[in-house]
Order: structure tokens, then C-alpha cells, then sequence
């Protein structure tokens, strides 16, 4: 999506803000979690979606087990292999060949965070099967993030489509019934006190039957928004005193993503998940590659990681 700021200046130089102040940069400590974005291509197309997926978005292709391999063997030959692995898209469930990779990634033995709307795609038979022999063989390992934007109907519709609310509750069942390891995503769009969310969103889990404490952080993650035509403050240097914020807790000291743009012969590493298409991102084709300082040259830096305190990984 674009992003729109006060000035046009801010945001450009890797170094110098537009006010002429170092800017922040952050160095990387290790693995935490390593992403890998199965494609951008959705079943739905959400209303504020900062990666723009949709039915009909392919700029990022799906993942082959192809593409996966190598990185895992980076982790391991690293001494990386008790790292989290992240899927995250568009729709991940919509990639033809995600049983396979998540086998491969659970067989290695690293635990997988899983994102999903829980709705058609993950639902169809295929798919359905392969899961249920996943969760057999590793369900310690393998957590269902699901998105489920609010707690009612009517707001998580009014962001996803009409009927989006009943289709993800009938997945959130069937992984309840199945037993999954379940998580939440909720987002903090709506003007409401996140004691007043978590109640709320407490009484559907009771409801769906899923096993998550709504008081559990981990468990339900309620996202900073990250408004296009908002105009957050450039983060430099001094901001980690002035705001008590350490660089080591953004998700670029600890977290990579791996995509592969439409057309590309190969995947690459990007500073995290939130910049897949903005390449002064790009790290690299290698893991190696990638362990280099980011600097916090985004509004996304400031709004959504730094000032709004957001994490993709558990």
C-alpha cells in the first residue's frame, strides 16, 4: 500500500533524517523466527491490509519446498535449528504446496507458527487431511495463528467482507474440535480499551471452545494499526533513552522473511515481514547475506515496531 507522510523528505536517507539526526539502526543478535511468505495471492482482500493481498495480487509467487530447503539448511549448518519458523502471505493455505514444506519444516524438528484466516482454503479436504496427520505427528510444534480482526461480527466484516466473521469461526471449530494448538490475532483498530477486547474476545473463545487465555499476550496478539496517511516521528538514536525502548526487542534484530517476487528464478531474504515489496529491504539471496544492521528507514519502523511496540512472531 502507499504511504503517505507530512513531508517528503522523511524516510529517505538510510543515515540522516530529514532533520539531520542520526537516524536508528538495529544490528541482528541471531534467529528468532524466520519467515517465509508462501505468496501474496489471498482468498479474501482485507479493506487495510498493509501487504496488499488479494485474490488477484501475485507479486509475490508461492513457495515451493524448492525454496525452503536451502534456508533450513542454512539455520541448521548456523546451529539455528531450535528457531521458530513463521508462515505468513497472503494465504498461506492457498500455496499448493504447503503440507509438504510444513512437513519438512516439523521433521527438522523446529516449531512453526502458522498465520491463516481459517476460512475456505484451509477447509478443503486436501488440506484438511494433511493437517490433521500434522498435528498427530507434531502438534506440540505447530501453532494456528488465526486472524480474527474483532470479537463481532459486524467489525471483523466490515474489514474482511461480509460472512468473513462465520467462515473463520467454522475453521476456528474445527481446529478447537481437532484439538490444535490455537492462537489469536486481533488488531487495535477500533477505539477500545484492550482490558474491554480481551473480555470480549474471551467470550467467544469460550463459546468456540478453544483452549487460549485472553489475559495471554502470546496467545491473543492485538496488533498496532499502521495507518497509510499517518505521519509518524523518524526514529533516531537518542529515541531508545527518550522512549526506554531497546533496539534489541524490534523484529529486525531477531526475525527475517524469505519471498520470491513474481517472476524471479530465486527467493530472498527481507528485513522483516512488513517490507516485502519495498526494496531497500533486500538482503540478500542467503541467510549469511541477511545478518547485517536495518536501519529504521520506514514509517512502519517507527509506527508499528518502535512507538507501537508490534511483533510478528510469538
Amino acid at each position: 500500500m502507499a504511504y503517505t507522510t507530512d513531508s517528503a523528505e522523511k524516510f529517505q536517507d538510510p543515515t540522516t533524517t530529514a532533520k539531520g539526526e542520526t537516524r536508528a539502526h538495529v544490528s541482528y543478535n541471531g534467529t528468532k523466527t524466520l519467515w517465509f511468505n508462501t505468496g501474496t495471492l489471498c482468498n479474501i482482500a482485507c479493506e487495510n491490509c498493509y501487504i496488499e493481498s488479494s485474490p488477484s495480487n501475485d507479486r509475490l509467487a508461492y513457495l515451493t519446498l524448492a525454496d525452503v530447503v536451502p534456508f533450513l539448511d542454512e539455520l541448521s549448518e548456523a546451529g539455528e535449528s531450535d528457531c521458530e519458523i513463521g508462515f505468513t502471505g497472503g494465504e498461506p493455505f492457498m500455496a499448493p504446496e504447503i503440507i509438504a514444506i510444513l512437513d519438512e519444516v516439523l521433521s527438522r524438528g523446529f516449531s512453526v507458527l502458522m498465520l491463516t484466516n481459517a476460512m475456505q482454503p484451509m477447509m478443503r479436504p486436501r488440506i484438511k487431511g494433511g493437517l490433521m496427520d500434522l498435528n498427530e505427528r507434531f502438534g506440540d510444534r505447530l501453532t494456528m495463528r488465526v486472524s480474527l480482526d474483532h470479537y463481532t461480527s459486524r467489525l471483523h466484516d466490515s474489514e474482511r467482507g461480509m460472512g468473513a466473521f462465520r467462515l473463520t469461526v467454522e475453521g476456528l471449530t474445527w481446529l478447537a474440535e481437532n484439538k490444535f494448538k490455537v492462537d489469536l490475532a486481533g488488531r487495535t483498530m477500533w477505539d477500545e480499551a484492550e482490558a474491554e477486547a480481551r473480555l470480549g474476545y474471551g467470550e467467544l473463545i469460550k463459546t468456540v471452545g478453544l483452549e487460549i487465555d485472553p489475559s495471554d499476550t502470546s496467545q491473543l496478539v492485538l496488533f498496532p494499526e499502521m495507518e497509510t496517511k499517518s505521519d509518524p516521528p523518524e526514529i533516531t538514536v537518542d529515541c531508545w533513552g527518550i522512549l526506554n525502548v531497546s533496539p534489541d526487542d524490534q523484529m529486525c534484530a531477531s526475525q527475517r522473511m524469505v519471498v520470491r517476487r513474481r517472476g524471479a528464478e530465486k527467493a530472498t531474504v527481507v528485513a522483516c515481514t512488513l517490507l516485502p515489496y519495498d526494496e531497500r529491504f533486500d538482503l540478500g539471496e542467503t541467510l549469511k547475506e541477511a545478518r547485517t544492521d536495518v536501519a529504521l528507514n520506514h514509517p512502519y519502523c517507527a509506527s508499528f515496531c518502535v512507538l507501537g511496540g508490534g511483533s510478528c512472531s510469538a
